[in-house]
């Protein structure tokens, strides 16, 4: 399931300036200029998405001036006072550092207004995509992007509330990991394998147990061959192409759409990430354009990795 931690640029401008404290400043909502955010991200397994180490994606960007951000790290090095010159979040999650976490998250804090959380709960990402490529037959391309049907969520949620119990969670966890395994982009030997022991799979699962929306569901999946055989087409045409189930990208997509809904144009600077080719970020803009029906210039307009990553890649090449 799909989360994300908002406040609307355009609902937060005055409450941001009134409370803002310890020398931090508001940026401009509206500006219409070039809008610049820092991207990270936690819990990434690439296409490992079920039986992983975590069970939820998160994505966060900030959109803070430079001088902001330099008076927020100083005061968490002031009230921390660790000499660490790296802080990560297990300063903050240290029990007697509590209410230095509270002051940073708090209203009047300095990122309040300023940051944007994207989570992803894996199981229903996966759920979601078995619903729009083989049911709903959502291209491929479209499916990466911010593609919703009111129905196909429908079903996506019946499946992720009632799969377990209707199928069992041995037979439950296998079907997942076999629409897993069908979709890895490096799964490309194995091809035929993995489609006919996917909808063996199917065929099973849709006449097991008691009957009722779960199995209605599944069943609706048994004609979909040939949306796999589409989609897999296009995976072995195009080896580079961005992989379905990395959640990465929606997650940048929503990202974008948060920062941009007062038409200011994006300029990600993103940690880096082995999936975010410049390929991949070429098609991604592409989708992100054809989603919006507007220009991908308008909207999302450069990608670059942040300083560290950046120093780091030279001196890997000294």
């Amino acid at each position: 399931m799909v989360y994300a931690m908002n406040q609307r640029p355009s609902m937060r401008a005055n409450a941001a300036t009134s409370n803002r404290n310890d020398g931090m400043q508001a940026e401009s909502a509206s500006t219409g200029r070039l809008l610049e955010i820092a991207c990270d991200e936690s819990g990434s397994e690439g296409e490992n998405l079920i039986g992983g180490e975590t069970d939820v994606f998160a994505h966060a960007s900030v959109a803070l001036s430079t001088e902001s951000a330099t008076h927020c790290i100083e005061e968490m090095r002031r009230r921390i006072r660790s000499p660490a010159l790296e802080y990560k979040a297990n300063h903050l999650l240290r029990t007697k550092h509590r209410p230095v976490l509270e002051w940073l998250l708090e209203s009047s804090g300095p990122i309040h207004g300023h940051a944007h959380v994207h989570l992803t709960d894996k199981t229903f990402f996966v759920i979601g995509k078995v619903i729009d490529l083989l049911v709903e037959g959502v291209p491929y391309s479209a499916s990466i992007g911010r593609h919703q049907d009111a129905q196909a969520r429908s079903m996506a949620v019946t499946l992720y509330r009632e799969g377990r119990r209707a199928f069992g969670l041995e037979r439950w966890a296998a079907f997942l990991e076999s629409f897993v395994d069908l979709m890895r982009t490096t799964n490309r030997r194995s091809v035929g394998v993995s489609v006919d022991s996917f909808f063996r799979m199917v065929e099973d699962l849709s006449v097991v147990g008691t009957r009722g929306r779960a199995h209605e569901i599944m069943g609706l999946l048994c004609p979909a061959r040939s949306h796999v055989d589409s989609f897999r087409a296009q995976l072995l045409d195009n080896p580079k192409m961005i992989p379905a189930l990395d959640p990465l990208m929606p997650a940048i997509v929503q990202g974008v759409a948060y920062w941009s809904e007062d038409r200011n144009p994006v300029s990600i600077v993103h940690d880096a990430q082995r999936s975010l080719t410049e390929e991949r970020i070429a098609q991604l803009k592409e989708v992100y354009g054809m989603d919006y029906g507007v220009s991908a210039s308008h909207r999302f307009t450069e990608y670059t990795l942040s300083t560290d990553q950046k120093v780091s890649r030279e001196e890997d090449h000294k």
